[in-house]
């Protein structure tokens, strides 16, 4: 493999697109009213018009993917990127699959201490393009934190920057062969959300794993996280409860923590008719893990969360690859 550096360089842009950006594809790219207010408004106005030129590279690229899913939710603090390094460890406890993990949290991403990455790791470049930094054998990773100087600098971006580099994940990445690509992003319905489900299009999403507690304050955020699934086009394959109860470590007994006000996700699920794969509760044990990037079912397979989780793995397999393709994974 020849090296050709070992920290890949980030083009840069300004401004984010405006709320009714035409978009720098269109003939009035520049020219809405929108674009008046822009600061890219000269940039748009002079590129080349049509179709992104990067979307077939792209889709090339990630031709030898099966299964591509996102981790969505719209609330902050609900443990998107703790459920990810869950789902990450479970799928790739079967050997005979391989799994790649991107992070999508540009300003907050957390996936490679979850999943335990060494806090020196660097992205190494060749001709195939960037190579994902390895936490298990068949365990691939992607994320800004490995190109950062240091591991408390602060990513301070606009949208556009953050687009930019998204689409280098898809298309510069060598993520090879995979059985699935789990894409952890961070809350809302912005910049990365739009991205992603743009640079993807032609490729195709399987769907959206949609992270929720159980109190109506999160549920609020969620419901406008599924009403964007559905205007983007995305497949809803199931929604899951988190820290639905607290696991005591000592003696085992489960205990509510947030109260489910108006029904929590199971019965949002009902409401939406979306299908509900399941109740996660808190074990504190679980943090511990995700702060030392240690897998949770290995340290504690007794964990009522763990079967819970693995439950939850199961279900979803079965919504995305269909519920007569093979048996239930062994852990």
């Amino acid at each position: 493999m020849t090296t050709v550096s070992n920290r890949p360089q980030l083009s840069a842009l300004n401004a984010p697109e405006p709320e009714h950006c035409p978009g720098p594809e269109s003939n009035n790219a520049g020219k809405g009213e929108a674009c008046q207010t822009c600061d890219n408004k000269d940039i748009c106005e002079s590129l080349p018009k049509g179709p992104d030129p990067d979307l077939p590279l792209i889709a090339e690229r990630l031709s030898g993917i099966k299964h591509k899913l996102l981790v969505l939710s719209g609330k902050g603090g609900v443990g998107k990127s703790t459920f990810t390094s869950m789902l990450c460890w479970a799928l790739s406890a079967d050997e005979d699959l391989e799994i790649g993990a991107m992070d999508l949290d540009i300003c907050g991403p957390s996936l490679p201490k979850m999943l335990g990455a060494a806090e020196n790791e660097t992205i190494h470049g060749s001709n195939a393009g960037w190579s994902p930094i390895y936490v298990a054998d068949n365990l691939g990773m992607m994320s800004i934190q490995f190109m950062l100087p240091s591991k408390d600098s602060a990513i301070i971006w606009r949208g556009s920057k953050k687009s930019t580099l998204i689409k280098q994940f898809l298309k510069d990445v060598d993520w090879g062969k995979l059985d699935y690509l789990v894409i952890d992003t961070p809350p809302g319905t912005t910049d990365e959300h739009l991205s992603v489900t743009t640079y993807m299009k032609e490729v195709g999403i399987d769907g959206a794993l949609v992270v929720t507690t159980p109190q109506e304050v999160a549920l609020l955020d969620v419901r406008k996280e599924i009403d964007f699934c559905k205007k983007a086009g995305i497949k809803i394959l199931g929604l899951v409860e988190n820290m639905s109860g607290f696991v005591c470590p000592g003696c085992g007994g489960e205990s509510k923590i947030f109260k489910p006000t108006t029904g929590g996700g199971e019965k949002l699920a009902q409401e939406l008719n979306l299908k509900f794969l399941g109740s996660v509760p808190l074990d504190p044990r679980i943090g511990k893990c995700c702060d030392s990037g240690r897998c949770f079912f290995d340290e504690f397979p007794d964990s009522p969360a763990s079967e819970a989780i693995l439950n939850v793995v199961d279900a979803l397999r079965d919504e995305i690859e269909g519920s007569n393709q093979g048996e239930p994974m062994e852990y």
